[in-house]
Formats: C-alpha cells, structure tokens, sequence
C-alpha cells in the first residue's frame, strides 16, 4: 500500500494492514518466474520447431513459414482449451503462457466457451471480441505510429 493512501486509514485500519501483511504468505518468485521461463521456452521452441517443419517439408522460405506456424500454434492453443489442459498448464506456469499468440488465442477461446449457453451469436460471437477488439485496435494503432516514425526518419534522411 503506498504511504499516501496508508496515512488516510485510521489507527485501527493501520494495525489490520499490518496484521494481514505479517500474515501474508511469501510469494516464491523465483520459482514463478522460472516456470514462466521454462513455459514460455518451450511454446517458442515448438514455435521455431513447426517454423523449421514448414521450410523443411513444404518448401516455405523464413518469411512466408511465418503464417502457418502461428496457425498451427494457435490452434493447438484453442484445442487446449476446450479441453481443459491449458488452464492446468497456465496455472502452473504463470506467465509463461502469455506468449503472445497461443495466449491471445486461450483469452479468446476461454471467452467464447464462458458464454456458449447464451446463443452463438450474443453469447460467443459478442463475448470473445470484448478482449479482441481493444487489442487489435491498439496493435493497428501502434502500427500506424510506428510506421508514421519511419516514414519521418526516412523522409529525414535517416536510415
């Protein structure tokens, strides 16, 4: 609690905070953050690994490898899911399993299994672009700032 709002309590308020916080269990964070290391390392690897399976077998070059290997990951994250094995998986590691993508997708997957009894369309179709839509609209937004830098930089005479 910061010391601003620490000096609005009352003496009596004051002494309960400290009684919580004298009983407050200790956080393992070194642990936390090496499950979420590990979690993490090993979606990317899978990541890298299918990346690698793509140029390999289907004669994809490193950029175009891109698009089915975030496909592939994400719907192994949505399959997880909806059976129940991420939410295991996250509960064990954390952050590990915000990985961007397949985190993404379990936040969205999660959203319209939540409201499945209220209608295809108000219940899942309405329910799982409440977290989408403030993304995406704040990655096209930062995409439009960073690529008005650029065209500045570049327009500068800068690289």
């Amino acid at each position: 609690m910061s010391s601003k709002k620490r000096k609005k309590l009352t003496p009596i308020q004051q002494q309960y905070q400290d009684f919580a916080h004298a009983r407050e269990p200790k956080r393992p964070i070194l642990r936390n953050c090496f499950r979420a290391f590990l979690v993490g390392g090993i979606i990317s690897t899978m990541g890298q690994g299918l990346m690698w399976f793509f140029m390999t077998y289907f004669n994809f070059d490193e950029k175009t490898a891109g698009n089915p290997t975030v496909a592939v990951l994400i719907f192994i994250s949505i399959l997880f899911t909806s059976l129940g094995f991420y939410d295991h998986i996250a509960q064990w590691a954390g952050a590990g399993t915000a990985v961007p993508v397949t985190g993404f997708a379990n936040t969205i997957a999660s959203a319209a299994l939540e409201h499945k009894s209220e209608g295809y369309v108000l219940g899942v179709g309405g329910n799982m672009f409440k977290l989408a839509g403030p993304v995406i609209v704040y990655g096209v937004f930062s995409a439009f700032a960073v690529a008005t830098v650029v065209v500045i930089i570049k327009m500068l005479g800068g690289v």
